[in-house]
């Protein structure tokens, strides 16, 4: 075993295939291999996403220990995605990291999947990654990384989940508010796949938004009380809408649609994105309100949304609060956020016995 510390991490809760590599809390590498094959099917298919992650996590994890330049045997422990997630895909990634671990004779770690976009903001990538263009958009001049001090408030939002957490600690973390039916994510896919957009819909809804009026069609709001949410009302209210435009105008289809207004798909992207990051900052103001919290951070994968992280950088300058987003290459599924996990983990002696089995559904 190397006197440093190195975590291994994989990554496989849904269609991305992932490993990283951090050494004593710098990360050396981070590799991610998508899945293509679900885009036919507008989203994922579980039995084609687990075959394609067989395929992927060999020539994955030997991508990220080179390009880290460690070899297996310097390996203090592997850090895993045990859920929550798509079952057969976790399954991929937890039964190849208890191999290597058993083959190595090292400690496996299990890492909470939504635990883990948090931990993200705790990513320290190396200088050598920065000056290679392995983190999206970041430069070496912003190294270090600024990272929140808790407590502090995390909305999690993705494809799955959009809960508002309150982070005590990288193991105390409590939701305190989340979705009752469809997600933020769920929400943007379902309504992108209506206008026939492409799968995955969330960027190209971000992507056309730039172009529309956030104020043409209003949508309905819920009126959920405490900090919970309720998106499956706003999927219903845009598809009305959309009926009712086609009814008024005689037609059948969404392309008949665009040539009475040839602004229609951009319009209505600004619109539904609009309503909501207002439904989600409203709520986090809440919280934040009510417990006097003054540091804010944002997760998961509809962080990425240009217009949810302009609302953060608004909030911040609004209630002189302290806000932190997460760099792009850290908002979708990788393992950097399982390695920075597994590795605070790791040094707390929370190890996982070989026995453990992924779970598919799980609360932090």
């Amino acid at each position: 075993m190397s006197e440093s510390t190195i975590i291994l991490a994989i990554e496989s809760s849904c269609d991305d295939t992932s490993a990283a590599v951090i050494r004593d809390g710098l990360l050396c590498s981070n590799v991610t291999a998508s899945q293509s094959v679900h885009e036919e099917y507008g989203g994922v298919v579980p039995e084609l996403a687990s075959r394609a992650h067989q395929q992927n996590i060999v020539p994955v994890i030997d991508a990220a220990l080179r390009r880290a330049g460690v070899r297996r045997e310097e390996l203090s422990a592997i850090a895993f995605t045990r859920g929550p997630g798509l079952l057969g895909s976790l399954l991929v990634g937890t039964s190849f990291a208890k191999g290597l671990a058993l083959s190595l004779g090292i400690p496996l770690v299990d890492v909470n999947h939504l635990q883990g976009h948090i931990m993200a903001h705790f990513v320290e990538p190396s200088k050598e990654m920065v000056e290679a263009g392995m983190i999206k958009g970041m430069t070496v001049d912003q190294l270090p990384l600024q990272h929140p001090e808790f407590p502090f408030l995390c909305l999690l939002v993705s494809g799955g989940n959009s809960q508002i957490v309150l982070v005590k600690a990288y193991n105390d973390m409590q939701i305190i508010g989340q979705t009752i039916d469809d997600a933020a994510g769920e929400a943007f896919d379902k309504c992108a796949k209506v206008l026939g957009l492409p799968y995955p819909g969330g960027p190209w809804i971000d992507k056309l938004a730039k172009e529309g009026n956030a104020e043409a069609y209003p949508f309905a709001k819920p009126g959920i009380p405490a900090y919970d949410y309720s998106f499956s009302g706003l999927k219903t209210s845009f598809l009305y809408t959309l009926r009712d435009l086609m009814k008024a105008h005689g037609c059948e289809t969404v392309e008949e649609l665009e040539q009475h207004i040839p602004t229609l798909k951009q319009d209505f992207c600004a619109s539904l994105q609009k309503t909501v990051i207002e439904i989600l900052m409203k709520k986090l103001r809440k919280a934040a309100k009510d417990l006097n919290i003054n540091t804010v951070a944002v997760a998961g994968g509809v962080s990425a949304n240009s217009g949810l992280r302009q609302a953060f950088i608004d909030y911040g300058k609004r209630y002189h609060a302290k806000v932190f987003i997460p760099p792009f290459s850290f908002t979708t599924d990788n393992a950097a956020m399982i390695a920075q996990a597994g590795y605070y983990r790791f040094l707390h002696g929370e190890l996982c016995s070989i026995s453990e089995v992924p779970f598919a559904k799980t609360k932090i």
